[in-house]
């Protein structure tokens, strides 16, 4: 028997709220339903574009009983806010990154859910990605030994048009951050899905290259993990013309590299001896550990639909009443990470996360 559709309001109609509700016209499972956004204009044409009602305000759609859950596509600071609504009409939801820009409202949306018959989870599509799965795999398997380092890093760049083209663009308030924030949450995501609880950061923060944002366009960060493992952030929008994201993951017997999604590199030790004394690194074994089309030289195109994997297994956790991989507290740590290292970087001090 064929399942019922969840029904899926898309809240935000601009450039990711457009994919989110590309990806709901096609994955197996879920349908977009409705539309939602402040400016009438964009709410129409999204909504004539793929057939359904356009609504100006997020409560009508809640009063809707066919309405089954949101995707909230909306400036950051308006994130847990919109979330947390949606929850106490017990629909649930899918938030884009970061959760918020604050501990305080991802913890309101962690009690909002905590209280709904509803189900959350934040976006954090690069998880789904067959090179992350591969390395997280053998993180979990202990292929690669003790973890001993990792270096994430997003060296991008975005013109001050890019941020003159919306009022919420590098602004503390709205965007709650600059290139930390907004540009590589997602490979700071990956780093502590992969090595684990952050304890203590050391940070600088500054602004270089643009005229008017107030957030940071450059950041480094040291970070402790409670493994004893340490790692270094560098992310920057001032990096032209701009370069990869990328994340190395060592450990006393391998290492991996991913690099714009695609695993570049992967070797680990042969598990019946010994690391050799200088390394073994001339043979990369990325081709076996993840799936073709993933790999150094792949046809962008050929990447999966990450955005899909993750409303794939949002929909199972629903129908199996279990957690999704990424729930809100895996979403509120990454934040606090972000988090730390704004307050680091203002202070001049390490800060202790909490635990």
């Amino acid at each position: 028997m064929t399942e019922t559709p969840l029904r899926f309001a898309v809240l935000g109609c601009g450039v990711i709220g457009k994919h989110h509700a590309a990806v709901l016209d096609e994955v197996p499972g879920a349908e977009l339903a409705a539309v939602i956004d402040i400016d009438p204009e964009a709410a129409r044409a999204l909504a004539e574009k793929y057939g359904v009602p356009a609504y100006e305000k997020l409560d009508e759609v809640l009063a809707l009983a066919e309405i089954d859950a949101v995707a909230v596509c909306t400036p950051s600071g308006d994130h847990a806010e919109q979330a947390v609504a949606v929850l106490r009409a017990n629909k649930h939801v899918v938030v884009e990154k970061p959760i918020d820009i604050t501990m305080e409202a991802a913890d309101e949306l962690a009690e909002a859910e905590r209280k709904s018959a509803g189900r959350a989870t934040v976006i954090s599509q690069h998880r789904f990605d067959p090179a992350s799965q591969a390395v997280r795999a053998a993180v979990v398997a202990g292929d690669f030994g003790p973890l001993t380092s990792a270096v994430a890093s997003v060296a991008w760049w975005r013109s001050q048009a890019y941020y003159d083209s919306g009022a919420w663009r590098g602004t503390k308030e709205h965007d709650g951050g600059g290139a930390l924030m907004n540009q590589s949450i997602h490979t700071i995501d990956l780093l502590v899905w992969m090595l684990g609880e952050p304890v203590e950061i050391t940070a600088y923060g500054a602004l270089l290259a643009h005229d008017r944002i107030d957030v940071e366009d450059t950041a480094v960060a040291i970070v402790r993990f409670e493994s004893g493992a340490l790692a270094t952030i560098h992310g920057t929008t001032a990096a032209y013309p701009g370069t990869s994201a990328r994340l190395q993951v060592h450990g006393a017997r391998g290492s991996a590299v991913i690099d714009d999604d695609r695993l570049t590199y992967f070797h680990v030790a042969a598990p019946d001896g010994e690391a050799p004394a200088y390394g073994g690194g001339d043979t990369n074994q990325a081709e076996q550990a993840a799936s073709t089309g993933q790999t150094a030289g792949a046809d962008p195109s050929a990447l999966s639909n990450a955005h899909g994997l993750q409303y794939a297994d949002f929909l199972d956790a629903i129908r199996n009443d279990r957690e999704p991989l990424v729930t809100v507290a895996e979403g509120s740590r990454t934040l606090s990470v972000v988090l730390a290292i704004y307050e680091s970087a203002a202070s001049g001090e390490a800060v202790t996360l909490r635990s």
